[in-house]
């Protein structure tokens, strides 16, 4: 099916994507750049040599290459896996989030064209079923443009290819989509029942960057290791991935079921409100 022929059967998934060409494409031309230049800066320089030949890094640095466990940040995987949880690849993210996520709902609220929307044959599960999907659609295209770009320079460096397996990589940017999808359902909920572009943008950035602080702190202060695990970046450990190759699929699976609780939640929530209230 053509992109056209989705366009018209699909319309307000189209016209979401359509409205926001110009962001999403320099999402994607940031998002590969970043990661190639990240991987330039990995095959470049051995790990060792930037931390200092016999250095640990603490444990809080685990959370800056996306590790719960052995991966150091002084290793090809850490440094790779810190280009998956940089703050310039969550600034990213949270962009696509926040923006087409206030797009969903509240943005027509905020500006009183919901009404107008509502009076066409749209109900309003299509009319939040195609913008979800449209926000699906672009967290994926950027977990794929990291995920490409990172694997097309494991493959053609053989230091990189000896200690990631390529196998890691997909697992990474599987991984990437959980905790996108984490995020958007949550995001949708407040979209869905909030009336202002602001609220969403915060919970957005309550979600990703103080998601981000809280790990760190609980990975540096023992007493606050149990917060932890109120953070989505305790399961969304590409370092992890690309180091041992496999997909954590306890962790994806506890990204998956918060996101999709919180997008069941932005179904109800929209159905039983009052749009003109």
């Amino acid at each position: 099916m053509s992109s056209g022929a989705v366009g018209r059967r699909f319309p307000l998934f189209g016209l979401a994507l359509q409205r926001r060409r110009r962001m999403l494409l320099g999402l994607v031309l940031g998002m590969i750049v970043f990661e190639a230049l990240i991987v330039v800066i990995t095959g470049a320089v051995p790990p060792t040599d930037l931390f200092g030949a016999g250095r640990t890094p603490p444990d809080a640095f685990k959370a800056f290459s996306g590790s719960n466990g052995d991966v150091s940040i002084a290793s090809y995987a850490g440094l790779l896996g810190a280009g998956l949880t940089h703050p310039f690849w969550i600034a990213l993210q949270l962009t696509a989030i926040g923006s087409l996520g206030a797009a969903a709902v509240a943005a027509d609220v905020e500006s009183g064209t919901i009404e107008l929307l509502m009076t066409r044959p749209v109900s309003r599960r299509r009319l939040l079923a195609e913008r979800t999907a449209a926000l699906a659609a672009v967290s994926v295209l950027l977990n794929a443009a990291a995920t490409a770009t990172l694997a097309l320079g494991v493959a053609l460096s053989p230091d990189l290819r000896a200690a990631v397996p390529v196998g890691g990589v997909l697992a990474a940017g599987l991984l990437g989509c959980g905790f996108t999808l984490c995020l958007t359902g949550p995001v949708l909920a407040v979209s869905a029942a909030g009336r202002r572009r602001a609220s969403v943008v915060g919970a957005t950035v309550v979600l990703g960057a103080v998601g981000f602080a809280l790990n760190f702190v609980a990975l540096a202060w023992e007493p606050a290791a149990p917060l932890r695990y109120l953070s989505p970046f305790h399961y969304y450990t590409p370092g992890d991935a690309l180091a041992h190759g496999a997909v954590p699929w306890d962790s994806l699976a506890v990204l998956s079921a918060v996101g999709l609780t919180g997008l069941a939640a932005a179904f109800v929530l929209l159905e039983r409100r009052d749009l003109a209230a």
